[in-house]
């Protein structure tokens, strides 16, 4: 039995987790290189089997925002662009731009079908703590994405309410740039609700790979828009914090990453013209985000100097209580033969 939700035992070791000399637990995953064509390049485990993207599409999501000319129906510049891609951590620098945007909607908050949440930045969420304020749905870390919607729904003349719903023409157009991208009919596959209220498709983890393989190799203005302004803003796609922010800053516009819940992750390296796409067996984000480091390491996106930098983000040291460094979290020993 395969499918989006079944772990697949014969997946390979992607990532493992050290406490001293030894190795404590370990993470099944699987992941493939692809080409914007859809040619495998290298492949480990079941990456036929669907997945749901969750956040990782955000990108590809955005692309009908740019597209049918909404965003610059609104005047939308890049750091908009960044958010509509974004999974943030409403920090101030978010909710600068996120609040003057839902005002040029004029909408009320309740329109955005994400529920509210304390924000995902720790600093940010106990800063809103403190102050006493309760959660709203700007705070939510894809309410960028859902103002993009709510913008494209206006923009074409469309009813707000429901644009969320399967059936409504936004959430059409998103799945037909999905299914274009990712070479693949969607028609008869899976779907979900995902954690913001929007659907989310399973599709293969190679036609995943393929849609960024796409995204980075894809002349067209949208996509260049995308590219740059994750490239551009990568404190806006993520957090001060966050580790697609932190690899975005370090390897500029060679790589566009992005994560998704349940340990889904998914890159596009235009120098390359190739896609990434890895899915963790047992959805760690952890385990996710060690791989995509690795990976991008392999490739040569990440040298040896971006690699020293980022230590702490890509092969993270894990502490005990007094501070002692005791284990860290790295890629499978065997797994891509580079040296750790």
């Amino acid at each position: 039995m395969t499918g989006p939700m079944t772990g697949i035992p014969d997946n390979p070791v992607l990532v493992e987790v050290t406490r001293g000399p030894a190795v404590e637990s370990f993470h099944r995953g699987r992941t493939c290189i692809v080409t914007p064509d859809g040619q495998v390049v290298e492949a480990w485990g079941d990456v036929a089997a669907p997945v749901y993207p969750r956040s990782c599409v955000k990108p590809l999501q955005a692309l009908a925002f740019l597209e049918t000319g909404a965003a610059d129906g609104i005047g939308a510049d890049d750091g908009q662009i960044a958010l509509a891609c974004a999974s943030h951590s409403a920090e101030p620098e978010h909710m600068a731009r996120l609040t003057p945007w839902l005002e040029t909607l004029d909408l009320p908050a309740e329109t955005l079908a994400c529920g509210p949440h304390l924000p995902n930045g720790e600093a940010a969420a106990a800063a809103l703590i403190r102050s006493g304020e309760a959660p709203g749905r700007l705070h939510n870390n894809c309410s960028g994405k859902h103002l993009a919607m709510l913008s494209t729904a206006l923009h074409m003349g469309e009813a707000p309410e429901g644009y969320e719903t399967a059936g409504h023409p936004v959430q059409q157009r998103v799945r037909a740039r999905l299914s274009d991208f990712g070479g693949v009919s969607l028609e008869d596959q899976a779907v979900g609700i995902d954690g913001c209220g929007i659907p989310t498709v399973a599709m293969p983890l190679t036609a995943l790979a393929r849609g960024f393989a796409r995204l980075g190799a894809d002349p067209d203005a949208e996509c260049h828009r995308i590219r740059a302004a994750m490239a551009t803003h990568p404190v806006l796609v993520g957090g001060s914090e966050r580790f697609d922010s932190k690899v975005l800053s370090a390897v500029g516009n060679r790589a566009i990453i992005k994560c998704g819940a349940e340990a889904v992750h998914a890159a596009a390296i235009p120098s390359l013209g190739l896609g990434v796409a890895i899915k963790i067996d047992d959805g760690a984000r952890r385990a996710a985000e060690v791989a995509m480091a690795a990976l991008l390491r392999y490739l040569k996106v990440i040298d040896n100097t971006v690699w020293m930098t980022l230590q702490d983000t890509v092969q993270p040291t894990l502490y005990n209580t007094a501070g002692a460094a005791v284990g860290d979290i790295r890629a499978a020993h065997g797994w891509l033969n580079i040296q750790q």
